[in-house]
């Protein structure tokens, strides 16, 4: 970490180009808005002191154990509260907000889909995750399989999964750093992209768990303070919230009870069905429970993420409801003072202005800061999984055939986090326009089709096989991303057809069952040598899922 000075000089010239684009900078499309001092005086220290942080994990990250799992040396409370910063994301107080902000309990939810999978993980899955794998979750996929096969299908579905949640992160981040300092969005991205490269390639694990644990508390506090500070405008009376924002809000009373999200029932199964399952398929959350030395830590880490994660949703709910009031009437949020008209930086931007409503320049300066915290934590821990998948399960187990030389594995794994970089910084760009809760929404239904069900039948399911293993991982993938492609999302809003093929906007409820099948029907109908000896290694799989013996330090199964 001796050579991290050469990076300062780069934040140096980053933040020297916000100052020339910042001024009267063009926020949105129409409307300029002032220099915010504070905000930006925040947003530095902020940076600062994560540079700091990285510094520091840099000298203690010697190994590939230490860049992926800090060394498995962090405990169940810390855990818990990195899980919950890297679930808490831009899309949760941006896009969530906003959406209960438009929509009322429509955004409730879509809030609770969010939620709901937090117990699959805790009673199905965080003990045996711990117990059988290392490093990514493709471990357990090909603890008895054939390890190459499976890890490069493992590796490529994690891939595919951490782009389409990064898209979501990078947009969050550009449309808010635009709005602070006035920066042309491209630069913006450019900015996050940077300095996530920074943390993951030098920091590693250490690194991002503790940019994810000071980033929760912030967001916890922040949050909570914002919501408190917006109810005493109602006397801190939930009735009087609720019947002052149906009188404001265009669509009355309809607010509080189910709309369009709910209007077709395939469209809202196949969006829950995505959210729960997509929790438990999510390589950067599956990672973190390598991080923890037992089962016991494992099982505690998603018991203290779901109480925080509950908590914060609930503070959304009312934030968004309250905006409806404090933002939604207010013409100084609005472009050209046009109440209900263009909302000054996007329709994302709703917990931004709330925040200024209630507390000034001064605490719209430190929850801008808080929610910059919120996306540079989550794609350095998506950046992280992207790079475990092509470095650990690419290069080492399946290049290297599980005896990669010396550091090799490590080194790639920092060229991996690099690419991965600029990939994002990329699509970033490619996808501006795209709705942020929308695109968590994809990203979830692809994690629910690709890695869950393959995931799950391999700790669960004795008849598993390699081939099986493919097969629905391949089939799962495959069709979440033609459902998406040929929906109204991307086929006509893209694209510019003039019709969907796909008539729903979320693929699980078709492409999860579907990856499910043909992993069971390919696995019961390989009757080959290889797949008799994976059948019957399942019994010593099942012991250490139970007990965990063999676990500490196990590289290859």
């Amino acid at each position: 970490m001796r050579n991290l000075s050469r990076f300062l000089p780069l934040l140096g010239l980053l933040l020297a180009a916000g100052a020339a684009y910042a001024g009267p900078g063009t926020v949105g499309e129409a409307e300029k808005q002032p220099l915010n001092v504070a905000a930006i005086a925040m947003f530095v220290a902020f940076v600062l002191s994560t540079l700091g942080i990285t510094y520091w994990a840099a000298n203690r990250t010697k190994s590939t154990a230490d860049f992926y799992t800090a060394g498995g040396g962090i405990t169940g409370f810390q855990n818990g509260l990195a899980i919950a910063g890297d679930y808490m994301s831009a899309a949760t107080l941006l896009g969530l907000t906003s959406m209960v902000f438009a929509k009322g309990y429509d955004g409730f939810v879509y809030i609770v889909g969010f939620f709901v999978g937090w117990p699959i993980i805790l009673f199905l899955m965080a003990e045996r995750l711990r117990n059988l794998g290392r490093f990514t979750f493709a471990d357990i996929t090909s603890y008895r399989l054939d390890q190459s096969k499976v890890r490069t299908v493992a590796a490529i579905s994690s891939l595919t999964v951490v782009l389409f949640y990064l898209i979501t992160q990078m947009v969050g981040a550009g449309q808010l750093i635009k709005l602070l300092f006035g920066l042309d969005y491209e630069v913006a991205v450019v900015v996050v992209g940077v300095l996530m490269m920074v943390y993951v390639t030098f920091g590693g694990m250490i690194a991002t768990t503790w940019v994810q644990i000071i980033k929760a508390c912030l967001l916890l506090g922040g949050g909570t303070l914002m919501m408190l500070l917006a109810m005493s405008h109602f006397g801190f009376d939930f009735e009087t919230l609720v019947t002052k924002a149906t009188e404001v809000h265009k669509d009355g009373t309809k607010i509080m009870g189910p709309g369009s999200l709910l209007a077709d029932p395939v469209n809202a199964v196949s969006l829950s069905l995505g959210l729960m399952f997509g929790t438990a398929g999510l390589p950067h959350i599956l990672m973190r429970f390598f991080t923890v030395p037992d089962a016991k830590q494992a099982r505690k880490s998603v018991f203290v993420a779901t109480g925080f994660i509950g908590f914060f949703f609930l503070v959304v709910v009312l934030l968004g409801m309250s905006a409806i009031v404090l933002v939604g009437t207010n013409p100084e949020f609005f472009e050209g003072g046009n109440v209900g008209g263009k909302m000054i930086g996007g329709g994302n931007m709703v917990a931004m202005h709330l925040a200024k409503f209630v507390g000034g320049n001064i605490f719209l300066g430190f929850l801008s800061a808080v929610a910059f915290a919120t996306i540079l934590a989550v794609v350095s821990g998506l950046a992280l999984a992207g790079a475990s998948a092509i470095s650990h399960d690419i290069y080492a187990n399946v290049i290297c055939k599980g005896k990669p030389k010396g550091g090799s594995e490590l080194k790639v794994s920092k060229i991996a986090s690099i690419f991965i970089g600029l990939a994002a910084i990329g699509l970033g760009i490619m996808f501006e326009k795209q709705n942020l809760a929308f695109m968590v929404g994809l990203a979830f239904g692809i994690a629910a089709s690709a890695n869950f069900p393959v995931l799950i039948l391999s700790m669960y399911w004795k008849g598993l096989t390699t081939k099986g293993a493919i097969a629905g991982t391949i089939c799962g993938l495959t069709a979440a991303v033609v459902f998406v492609v040929l929906s109204k999302a991307v086929w006509v809003t893209v694209l510019g057809k003039a019709q969907a093929i796909f008539p729903y906007d979320q693929p699980a409820l078709f492409s999860m069952p579907l990856a499910f099948l043909i992993a069971f029907v390919v696995s019961k109908l390989d009757t080959s040598a290889q797949a008799k000896r994976e059948i019957e290694a399942f019994d010593d799989q099942y012991v250490r899922a139970q007990t965990g013996l063999g676990a500490a330090g196990a590289s290859n199964h």
